[in-house]
């Protein structure tokens, strides 16, 4: 199998270090796609996701699969052990919840953030400078929240480490591209953070 990605993307990042804590990074080759020159927009990489975003994954029968997330639940599927997305209905729902809320409410805000702000992809997008700032400023706001929910759980879903921390850190880490880091004041948040960053997989 073959991942086509641009390694430093947070959505990219976040299939390395979903693979990495399965102990899978040997199971797929990856193929870097140059973002800013425009690799994702051609019509070769269209024919594998019309989508144009990435990572995207050939597959074995040569399909591809898109979207950050449908990568990682294939692999959660295939390969069991070592439990990313929780074991118990109710551990996968609350999994599930959580992740949902990094990805809507933090992900995306950082990520509207930086492409209406920055100017990057203004060769196929019109940026819309007042939408960016909105964005950004809605990051602080989950930060907080985070820090409140930390205050009771060691992990963001709970007691085990799971696919909601790996969207979580990407997207911290992401952030800084818009200039935007946690108040000193949120110890729970910097608490959290300093456990995910002494992860392996953070380098993958």
């Amino acid at each position: 199998m073959k991942i086509y990605e641009e390694r430093i993307a947070p959505n990219a990042r976040r299939v390395r270090m979903f693979l990495a804590e399965k102990g899978l990074l040997d199971k797929v080759i990856f193929e870097q796609v140059d973002l800013k020159a425009g690799d994702n927009i051609s019509s070769d990489f269209r024919q594998k996701n019309p989508i144009a975003k990435i990572p995207v994954m050939e597959m074995e029968d040569g399909s591809y699969l898109s979207e950050s997330v449908a990568i990682c639940r294939f692999f959660e599927a295939k390969y069991p052990d070592i439990p990313l997305m929780g074991e118990t209905p109710e551990q996968q729902a609350n999994i599930e919840m959580w992740q949902r809320r990094c990805e809507m409410y933090f992900m995306n805000m950082v990520g509207m953030g930086f492409q209406h702000t920055s100017g990057y992809f203004s060769d196929r997008m019109k940026p819309v400078s007042e939408w960016g700032e909105i964005c950004v400023k809605s990051v602080p706001k989950f930060f907080a929240l985070l820090d409140r929910h930390l205050e009771h759980t060691t992990y963001i879903a709970g007691d085990e480490f799971s696919i909601a921390d790996i969207t979580a850190f990407v997207t911290m880490d992401f952030a800084k591209v818009i200039r935007t880091r946690p108040d000193e004041k949120l110890v729970n948040l910097k608490r959290w953070y300093d456990l995910i960053s002494t992860r392996e997989s953070i380098n993958a």
